[in-house]
């Protein structure tokens, strides 16, 4: 298994007018992202790319896309040291992933099926 994190940014610029580059508009931010637990592929880069297919978005207003990949208990090493927050990831599987929907596991503990 697998992490898979997320970067996303919102053109501002786009709000107020057409948010392009030529157009002297953009005007880009980093927002947070999401960190994805990917079962069932062996394979880092299986992983990332899994996942870029499930959320890749690049449009005038948002953007989002893979940043980090890292096998699942490297990432638990790292959940005790810092601030990452297990009760967020969203469990994604290329085996059920045509269905529309992932796992995410609620501030309650509980996990529930998402689209």
């Amino acid at each position: 298994m697998f992490i898979v994190t997320t970067q996303t940014l919102e053109n501002y610029g786009a709000v107020d007018s057409d948010g392009k580059f030529e157009n002297g508009n953009a005007y880009w931010k980093f927002k947070g992202g999401h960190d994805y637990l990917v079962e069932d592929l062996d394979r880092p880069q299986d992983a990332m790319a899994f996942v870029a297919a499930l959320v890749m978005e690049n449009d005038l207003v948002n953007k989002e896309f893979p940043i980090s990949v890292m096998t699942a208990s490297e990432w638990v090493t790292l959940d005790t040291t810092s601030n990452y927050d297990a009760s967020v990831v969203k469990h994604v599987s290329p085996k059920w992933y045509h269905t529309g929907y992932y796992i995410e596991t609620g501030d309650d503990g509980c996990s529930s099926i998402n689209t």
